[in-house]
């Protein structure tokens, strides 16, 4: 029976985020004891419409700048809101399954948007490779599904037997919003005003080319100067929701990522130019003009953004060496459960429950013959080429799940752009190894690399829901259970943004989505299956930074995505971290520091779904053949000078707005 009367939350537990002393036991906010309402029409409904306004917002975002934010903020915000508006009593676990499904959306963005977009950007060159909703659909759906079988062995591991041991940033901040709003208070309001603003602000940008979208140091006669003799260019992207993104990410994070950026551009880049100036052939893999001819946005791609590549690959291969330990105790203990050794009992406590291991090995069985019969019917056509597809599949993810998992519970950042280029140059290998390469080769490939990143996007992200669960007293099972729908409404969702996204500005040429992480997936493939030479000379090099960076202690796969997400992504996300950096130090008291910390995020996220929100409107007028822009003065000096005014005005107003908050007695 759930509860009648209205029980009063008094806040999270001292014990939340602490390890445990011995014989200590953590009791959540919900106790163990009792029932509550968790899983009802009320919440599936709205977890579901939280899964399709995500996704959409999310993948148009993610393809314009590379980013994927994190939606389990923004939806535990509105989550908390509606229940306030319709007054319902004891909502916390009913708040909980909506942000769970919700939250769905953002990871199945990650995994899709990641490469799938690959694929139009290879049927640019090779008309004879089709893409259809079904192949972005199911790669999209059976990624979710093994995301969510795989990560359930590992729950009990990070939830409950490492507590306290890993800060889990955005499992913190969303369990901080669902009890605050709980509780009651003005967060909603502050969202929804920073949403208004973003979203406005951007939809300027997108829709009416009011300001310019990007400023670089060209704008001056002494910048285009300097870029056209030393290859030297400083970008920056005037957006609402880049920088938010930046406030969230921290200073630590967004000041790794721009070094990397700065390294390339400011360092590398000119090297490179200095040196080759001279050069009367192209020098490299695939690469068509003598370095003189090109651009710093040219030689960037050619030289520095494989170095970047190669450094994502190895970032991820020394995260599944630290994870190794991990990975053969969750195989142990779910072998125990399943043979009914060691020990293995029925839990009875229903904060402790998972889905049984039968229903987790049925359920693995189930996915491995329906991804089998995708490929054999619906990629490769070809018996061998689709059971090679299938192990590689199943291994890959399997073995990376912890690292997600890991990755996640520390940083709150899934390295899954690193994981699946790596993913994919094994299976490029391998493919070829066994017969399979040109165009059909790079479909293939670019189908399981999308499985995979899904996958491993989706256990990153559900460790998170499963971590507040924990802390607040959910039914696990009933998490678990009602994850899958979520996934099978974000993928439907995913699927269909990106055919729209593609008709309306494509993935390749002027003006089109940067889809940096799908370029760089397919420039990594095509040379592979085209029997061209790659870069591995960039590549080793960027592996060595890797090991370099992590030799000294520096987070090697935030640098290297740096050095290949374009430099004017790169430097606002650096200036939401220092606005972040500043206003949460600007005091001596430390409650104020975590007031106006807390304030901030709120407006960042508003910034974040707003402009998203907004930026897919923008996409539907264009598709529907309405353009407001005008290209001359979008493209002039009054413009971008425009946009730094406007830039200017959106970050004073960040700070003003953060050091107005004030701590709640």
């Amino acid at each position: 029976m759930s509860h009648q009367m209205p029980e009063k939350v008094k806040g999270i537990p001292e014990n939340a985020y602490r390890p445990l002393k011995e014989g200590e036991v953590y009791e959540p906010i919900m106790s163990a004891e009792k029932t509550y309402p968790e899983v009802n029409t009320w919440s599936v409904v709205w977890g579901l419409v939280m899964a399709v306004i995500f996704s959409a917002a999310a993948a148009y975002l993610g393809l314009k700048i590379g980013q994927v934010f994190e939606a389990a903020i923004p939806i535990a915000i509105i989550a908390v809101g509606v229940s306030t508006l319709a007054k319902r009593k004891n909502s916390l676990g009913e708040n909980v399954i909506i942000q769970s499904i919700g939250a769905c959306s953002g990871v199945i963005v990650a995994g899709a948007i990641f490469t799938l977009p690959a694929l139009y950007i290879l049927q640019a060159k090779y008309p004879e490779i089709e893409v259809n909703f079904i192949q972005i659909f199911l790669s999209s759906l059976f990624g979710g599904f093994l995301g969510i079988l795989f990560l359930i062995p590992f729950r009990k591991y990070f939830v409950a037997d490492m507590h306290g041991h890993y800060p889990f940033p955005e499992a913190t901040a969303t369990t901080q919003v669902l009890v605050s709003g709980e509780k009651g208070g003005s967060q909603a309001k502050i969202l929804l005003i920073a949403g208004l603003i973003g979203g406005f602000y951007d939809f300027a940008i997108a829709t009416f080319g009011a300001w310019a979208e990007t400023v670089s140091t060209r704008i001056v006669e002494a910048g285009v100067q300097l870029a056209d003799k030393s290859k030297l260019v400083l970008k920056l992207n005037t957006g609402a929701a880049v920088m938010g993104l930046g406030y969230i990410v921290g200073l630590k994070y967004a000041a790794i990522i721009c070094a990397g950026s700065f390294v390339g551009w400011f360092v590398i880049l000119p090297v490179i130019a200095y040196f080759g100036d001279g050069m009367t052939v192209p020098v490299g893999a695939n690469i068509l003009k003598t370095i003189g001819q090109m651009s710093s946005e040219e030689i960037f791609k050619a030289y520095v953004r494989p170095i970047g590549i190669g450094g994502i690959a190895m970032a991820g291969m020394i995260g599944i060496y630290r994870s190794r330990s991990i990975i053969m105790q969750a195989f142990g203990l779910a072998a125990n459960e399943l043979t009914g050794k060691g020990g293995a009992k029925k839990i009875d406590v229903r904060t402790q429950r998972d889905l049984p291991m039968k229903i987790i090995a049925i359920g693995a069985v189930v996915s491995v013959i329906l991804i089998f019969v995708f490929f054999q019917f619906g990629v490769v056509n070809n018996l061998t080429h689709a059971l090679v597809g299938l192990a590689i599949v199943m291994i890959i993810a399997f073995l990376f799940t912890t690292v997600a998992a890991n990755a996640i519970a520390i940083v709150g950042t899934n390295p899954v752009s690193g994981m699946t280029l790596m993913t994919l140059i094994i299976a490029s290998l391998i493919m070829v190894t066994v017969g399979l390469n040109g165009p059909a080769g790079m479909v293939a490939a670019m189908v399981i690399g999308g499985v995979v990143c899904t996958a491993l996007s989706t256990a990153g992200g559900f460790i998170t829901d499963l971590k507040i669960g924990y802390w607040l007293g959910t039914s696990p099972y009933k998490q678990e259970t009602w994850k899958f729908l979520g996934v099978l409404v974000s993928a439907a969702t995913v699927g269909g943004v990106i055919m729209i996204l593609n008709k309306t500005y494509g993935f390749t040429g002027d003006n089109a989505l940067v889809a940096p992480q799908a370029n760089a997936m397919a420039a990594v493939i095509e040379p592979m299956m085209s029997g061209q030479a790659a870069p591995w000379a960039l590549y080793g090099a960027g592996a060595a930074l890797s090991l370099i960076l992590t030799m000294i202690g520096v987070p090697a796969l935030a640098f290297s995505l740096g050095m290949f997400i374009p430099q004017d992504l790169n430097t606002p996300i650096l200036v939401g971290g220092l606005i972040s950096h500043f206003v949460t130090t600007r005091s001596k008291d430390e409650k104020l520091n975590n007031a106006r910390n807390e304030q901030g995020t709120l407006i960042a996220s508003g910034f974040i779904a707003g402009g998203a929100l907004m930026g897919v409107l923008a996409a539907i007028i264009r598709f529907a053949g309405f353009n407001f822009v005008n290209e001359e003065w979008f493209e002039s000096a009054g413009s971008q000078w425009l946009g730094i005014v406007m830039f200017g005005a959106l970050c004073g107003y960040m700070v003003w707005h953060t050091l107005k908050a004030k701590v709640e007695e």
